[in-house]
């Protein structure tokens, strides 16, 4: 009985599924294919430009701390909108969102199982942004540790990696933001999960492609 949002669901993993591989097929053959890759790329020169003045700065702090703020707030809105979908929970009452789905299955059970898809989705946002977070603060006193010190833990090599593993987990608590879009709309009916799938893909693309002024440099 829940056949059609079965397939509405496997659906739309299937379809951001494959788009995410194809970006990762495209970054192998193309390192600055995507936004994120340059941004990688861009967070190792960064670190060792920071380490390699031999000298605490300013600068690094000030950076670390906007990107630390932007990570608390999402982390802060993804607790207020699981706090959301908990009163939502307390509803039994289904009818207000499938009036757009009058022939769609309004059963309890399913209602159930799509918030309880969209607070596990809320809550992997929530902890990608706190470990984000977390690997931030711990940056702001490796980054300041000056190359000249010699200390085979504090290369810029390996800075680089813990900043980038910190913006990791910012762009995966981004991403199951993003995925809330087509969970939400399922609460109205599966054919809208649908619908909302297939726009968000060419959103994404719209971002994560790098801009061409950018790549032709790059190269």
């Amino acid at each position: 009985m829940f056949s059609i949002d079965v397939v509405s669901f496997v659906f739309s993993v299937v379809v951001l599924g494959a788009y995410h591989l194809y970006l990762r097929g495209k970054v192998r053959k193309d390192p600055a294919y995507t936004i994120q890759a340059l941004n990688r790329t861009a967070r190792a020169m960064w670190v060792e430009t920071m380490m390699s003045s031999g000298k605490p700065d300013v600068i690094p702090i000030q950076t670390l701390r906007n990107s630390t703020m932007a990570a608390t707030f999402l982390a802060s809105t993804a607790v207020l909108l699981i706090m959301g979908v908990l009163t939502l929970s307390a509803q039994s009452q289904t009818g207000t969102w499938q009036v757009l789905n009058p022939h769609g299955p309004t059963h309890i059970e399913l209602w159930a199982i799509k918030l309880i898809l969209l607070l596990i989705d809320l809550f992997v946002a929530f902890f990608s942004f706190s470990m984000a977070i977390r690997i931030f603060n711990h940056v702001g006193y490796l980054i300041n540790v000056p190359l000249g010190m010699k200390h085979k833990s504090m290369t810029a090599q390996h800075v680089a990696e813990y900043l980038n593993s910190a913006g990791k987990y910012y762009s995966i608590g981004m991403r199951t933001y993003y995925y809330c879009v087509p969970l939400v709309f399922w609460l109205f009916g599966p054919v809208f999960m649908v619908l909302a799938t297939l726009a968000l893909v060419p959103l994404l693309y719209k971002h994560d492609r790098a801009p061409k002024v950018l790549v032709d440099d790059f190269r």
